[in-house]
């Protein structure tokens, strides 16, 4: 497994004039790493997100993916982004979602691999339905499906826990903690102790500041969240 940082940054900061966003943050992540972002609300995580993404534009700083700059085709080329509110056209149906995400980005086999997320998920029989018609945990169940089907080697997921039921809550653990292990690098924003037992790291944000970065525990996420 390679040794160079898959996300890298560097002072990166957005500054959205009200006191609120990112400021001057310092962060590198490996392969293999599983990283839990947290922090209270406003604390900055959707906006470091967004940034590595390359759907914000930084005010300041630089961040690198594989060593390319975000923002760029290779970076995002490289980077599988769930936001918080999958993004799902009303249009299509599942299974179509799965096959356009999956021919734009080049997976190979994907019509198994989806037909294997669909299992997973248990989504398979609402494989031809339109998303319009599901509920919020559906269309979340949807959102992970076609963020996992694509390649990728690092992956940024904004709570993607919520609305999800239980089994569905245990398989994402699942999926992510083999996807860490087969190399991706994963950070994920969530307080989701279940996510805790296959977590490699904790990263706090407090003020769009860095306040912590070490190890994970449900006690370092309860003083993260609420201290």
């Amino acid at each position: 497994m390679s040794t160079d940082p898959t996300l890298q940054t560097e002072s990166l900061t957005k500054d959205y004039g009200d006191g609120l966003g990112l400021h001057g943050l310092d962060l590198v992540v490996h392969p293999g790493e599983l990283v839990m972002l947290v922090g209270p609300n406003g604390a900055g995580k959707s906006t470091f997100l967004g940034l590595c993404a390359g759907l914000i534009e930084p005010s300041e700083g630089n961040a690198w993916v594989g060593g390319t700059a975000i923002g760029t085709v290779e970076a995002r080329a490289r980077t599988s982004y769930l936001p918080d509110s999958p993004v799902l056209y009303d249009d299509l149906s599942v299974n179509e979602h799965i096959e356009y995400v999956a021919r734009m980005h080049g997976t190979e086999d994907w019509e198994d691999y989806g037909d294997e997320l669909l299992e997973l998920f248990q989504l398979t029989s609402r494989a031809d339905d339109l998303p319009g018609t599901f509920s919020r945990g559906l269309r979340q169940k949807a959102g992970l499906i076609l963020g996992l089907v694509r390649p990728f080697s690092l992956l940024l997921i904004d709570e993607p826990f919520a609305g999800l039921d239980a089994p569905a809550q245990l398989t994402l653990v699942d999926v992510l903690a083999e996807l860490v292990e087969q190399g991706a690098a994963v950070v994920c924003s969530t307080h989701q102790f279940d996510l805790v037992p296959v977590a490699t790291r904790c990263v706090g944000l407090r003020d769009g500041e860095l306040s912590y970065d070490g190890d994970v525990s449900e006690d370092v996420i309860r003083d993260l969240v609420g201290g």
